[in-house]
């Protein structure tokens, strides 16, 4: 794997979320502990809803618009609900955020 460095840790509060542009759109970032964090694709598969604008609750973010559960671990809707989000390969090193490239670059050649 290829790590990009995408920010600091601190720059995201517990149990919130900030977005990282990349050339195959916007990839999304949760904190959920005091040092785990991950990625997924921002946009819900239901109606294309800000992920990053959702509440995170446990490993689990709750889409703003329609209230969609996915897992932040797997990416798979949960519930009652049918959809998958994409997820990206994530690690912490010294405070850092990193960010698989070879993940996001296969994203957009799909």
């Amino acid at each position: 794997m290829s790590w990009i460095d995408v920010g600091a840790l601190d720059d995201i509060p517990l149990r919130g979320a900030r977005i990282v542009k990349t050339k195959a759109g916007c990839v999304a970032l949760f904190r959920t502990d005091e040092a785990e964090v991950f990625a997924t694709s921002n946009t819900c598969a239901h109606k294309n809803g800000p992920l990053a604008e959702g509440i995170v609750h446990g490993k689990q973010v709750t889409c703003p618009l329609h209230n969609w559960v996915y897992s932040l671990e797997t990416g798979e809707a949960q519930g009652a609900d049918e959809g998958h989000i994409a997820t990206y390969p994530v690690k912490l090193e010294a405070g850092r955020i990193l960010l698989d490239a070879a993940s996001i670059e296969a994203r957009s050649a799909a």
